[in-house]
């Protein structure tokens, strides 16, 4: 293998396909990037498959102001008479379940946070080690302990207690109902504070969401509570607060302060972070002109709107200069301090002690001959990692696309030792592969599992009844959701997390996967089994950080230079109708294209007008959309399905999504739907098609890195088009620009719950 030429991709020269250039493309000098363009492009980030309240929430590292798709929640046409008729289904859809769940999860949270009923003193809402440090601070402000002893006295890592033999607790069984909607005077005296305030109408009902039945009376209190509802920001919450509360609005009020806080944390958590540094946030305060930036992180953190973590509290508050040359003890280096809101720490810690309680747990010895079941595997990594979940109830397993069969080798064996095993992917897709490997029976969706829709059922303590359980897709799994399954999971069950580490992450908050990994204290089956054929050379190759050129006698790759973003949008126009169903045998239904986010004059919504004006042209008469168009549907943040539109009727507009049927609520199809012919690397994540074409134009450079190239090629079964205009940005991205980093506290929670001497 060879590296690339200057300004190529790997593969065959765009010729190899057939009629790829007789249609002939015009001479057409090179454009400039507009600014429009490169403004939009670069925003295939976590928050892309978020719901569209989190829309301004994505500007950052990983993302741009685009992210109120369908598919991730906007940008669709308006619902159309025939798709808006009739009541809705009676029972809830999975998703709906699936938003249930977490509501309980949520509820839950809250209660732990209410236990002590009147006034909470400043800071007693902290937990943990964030509340052992704070005890320490004050010891030493209070004099009893010197200041050099704060180092000594932080607390050592938890270690887990021994396992109790009381049965374990009792979870509910099926989801809570959903939260009774504000009433008519609830709504009323909302939409009154807002108009006093200049706010559009239109917001009433999501702050009312947001902020419960008594959101009036809570504005009015502290007005910039405005920022809990999704999409607003800071500049909108100031001219609300201005107009309500004069000349006592002030950029220094505490209140503006706290809410300032909490919003950069909710906005960090829609790029992937659980918690931030310190630093960070107050560089974010001082950006909104906020005149003391340690006061108001210190406001904040006794008013419990966020917690500190590592040695924050000791940063909050240091001792004033006495004079006095400090002690070695008092130079000791420091150490990260961060800020994180409690939704997403509890959420981390109720995850951590989750596994660990799996991990921790022995395994039932129940006569299984696990190392028959072993001899018999399809590989020596199957039988590798079918070994180590026998001696143990937490397993990692890592590999690419042909290390799948590997983990679901694991089902098949436990299914046939007499336990009652499963297999969970993120995605209907992944499912469906699933299925084919292991039985429909088998084959779930983590969402369904979660939801109650699907699954094994649950047992008399509520929890799910299984004695294995494998996730595929596991780099998918945010926080919240991953605390959620395995929360479900009873005491002796062994838990298999397995996916490919280099693939992008999940579009919530947290690194589950790599956080597990890094932890280093369970077992890890790494697979030796290599995906096949040139494609599984060229995606292989950049998992490692490198480019380069591979031989493809059939066609597999092929490269197709462009200059410009229309050209671009033509010749992947031309490929999916044209030269892949003729040179390659894939028809136009079975290639999907990806794109590097949906703005931009070749993003994801250029690309799907061109193609449904050449595939599928029509009025859009159900709710803008044609029987016949490929559709994409975001049933939940970060879960994308693929789908064709059928019909529409009083519930809502029918999708077949690989021959399952799929119902669309009429509410949701503005807000959840859009063409699908073209989607972006994140909400392709978990799916494959036998043809991929990849248009990367030249004003996507700046979104290229070597997660999304990895994700947007090894999305491809047989056959990868490149349309390539971003000339050295490309091998560029995958040798030096890797995925950008997520802060989570995942890691050290687990390293000392499971703590070994191996890991030590």
């Amino acid at each position: 293998m060879t590296a690339l030429p200057p300004g190529t991709a790997p593969g065959t020269p765009a010729e190899g396909v057939a009629d790829a250039e007789e249609a002939g493309v015009p001479e057409v000098a090179e454009a400039a990037d507009t600014p429009e363009g490169a403004g939009e492009v670069a925003e295939d980030s976590v928050a892309e498959d978020s719901a569209p309240a989190a829309e301004d929430s994505a500007e950052g590292a990983e993302g741009g102001e685009d992210t109120a798709e369908a598919g991730d929640g906007g940008d669709a046409p308006g619902e159309g008479d025939t798709a808006a008729t009739g009541d809705t289904a009676a029972e809830l859809s999975e998703a709906q379940a699936e938003l249930v769940a977490q509501r309980e999860l949520r509820a839950r949270i809250e209660a732990r946070k209410a236990e002590k009923e009147g006034p909470v003193a400043a800071g007693t809402k902290l937990s943990g080690q964030a509340a052992d440090l704070l005890a320490a601070v004050r010891a030493v402000e209070s004099g009893e302990k010197p200041g050099a002893s704060f180092f000594a006295s932080a607390p050592a890592p938890r270690r887990p207690a021994p396992l109790p033999a009381a049965p374990a607790p009792v979870r509910t069984q099926a989801p809570q109902p959903a939260r009774v909607a504000a009433g008519p005077e609830a709504l009323a005296a909302v939409r009154a504070v807002l108009g006093e305030g200049g706010a559009p109408d239109s917001l009433t009902p999501q702050v009312a969401d947001a902020l419960g039945e008594q959101a009036a009376d809570v504005l009015r209190t502290d007005p910039w509570q405005l920022l809990a509802v999704p999409g607003v920001r800071p500049e909108q919450a100031d001219g609300f607060a201005r107009a309500l509360l004069g000349a006592e609005c002030g950029p220094d009020d505490p209140r503006r302060a706290a809410a300032l806080v909490a919003w950069t944390l909710e906005r960090a958590s829609v790029q992937g972070h659980t918690a931030l540094p310190i630093a960070a946030v107050k560089a974010a305060l001082a950006e909104r002109s906020v005149p003391d930036v340690d006061e108001a992180v210190r406001h904040a953190v006794d008013e419990g709107v966020v917690l500190v973590f590592e040695d924050g509290v000791a940063a909050l508050d240091t001792e004033p200069d006495d004079g006095e040359e400090d002690t070695p003890e008092e130079e000791a280096a420091p150490v990260e301090v961060l800020l994180g809101l409690d939704r997403y720490a509890l959420a981390e810690e109720s995850l951590a002690d989750g596994l660990a309680r799996l991990a921790n747990a022995p395994v039932k010895d129940d006569g299984s001959d696990w190392e028959q079941a072993a001899a018999a595997a399809p590989s020596p990594s199957a039988a590798e990692l079918i070994r180590a979940v026998a001696g143990h109830g937490l397993v990692t397993h890592s590999g690419g696309e042909a290390a799948r069969a590997e983990s679901a080798a694991v089902v098949t064996a436990a299914h046939g030792l007499g336990l009652r095993a499963a297999a969970a992917a993120h995605t209907r897709d992944g499912r469906r592969r699933l299925a084919g490997a292991v039985g429909a029976e088998r084959a779930f969706t983590v969402a369904a599992l979660l939801s109650g829709t699907e699954g094994p059922g649950r047992d008399e303590d509520g929890a799910l009844a299984l004695d294995v359980l494998v996730v595929q897709d596991a780099p998918q799994l945010d926080v919240e959701g991953a605390a959620m399954l395995v929360e479900s999971l009873p005491d002796g069950c062994r838990l298999v997390l397995g996916g490919d580490p280099e693939v992008l992450g999940s579009a919530g908050a947290g690194r589950v996967f790599a956080d597990v990994l890094a932890a280093r204290a369970v077992p890890h089956v790494a697979s030796r089994t290599p995906d096949p054929g040139p494609l599984g050379e060229l995606v292989s190759g950049i998992g490692a950080g490198e480019l380069g050129q591979v031989e493809a006698p059939g066609k597999e790759v092929v490269i197709v230079p462009v200059r410009d973003a229309g050209e671009a949008v033509h010749r992947c126009v031309q490929l999916v109708a044209d030269s892949v169903p003729r040179a390659i045998g894939v028809p136009a239904e079975q290639t999907q294209v990806i794109t590097v986010g949906h703005g931009g004059s070749a993003g994801t919504r250029a690309l799907n007008a061109a193609l449904k004006q050449r595939l599928n042209p029509g009025p859009g008469r159900f709710a803008g959309f044609d029987p016949g168009d490929r559709v994409a549907y975001a049933e939940a943040p970060g879960r994308t399905s693929v789908g064709v539109v059928g019909s529409a009727g009083p519930d809502g507009l029918h999708l077949d999504c690989g021959g399952e049927p799929l119902v669309v609520p009429k509410e949701r199809v503005e807000s959840a739907l859009r063409h699908g012919w073209a989607l972006t690397a994140h909400q392709a994540a978990g799916m494959r098609w036998p043809a991929v074409v990849a248009v990367l134009p030249g004003d996507a450079a700046q979104g290229l890195s070597r997660s999304w190239v990895y994700t947007a090629f090894g999305r491809a079964e047989r056959h990868l088009s490149v349309v390539h205009g971003v000339d050295q940005a490309l091998p560029r991205a995958v040798a030096e620009v890797p995925a950008p980093a997520r802060t989570t506290r995942l890691t050290p929670l687990l390293a000392a719950l499971l703590r070994t001497p191996e890991a030590e």
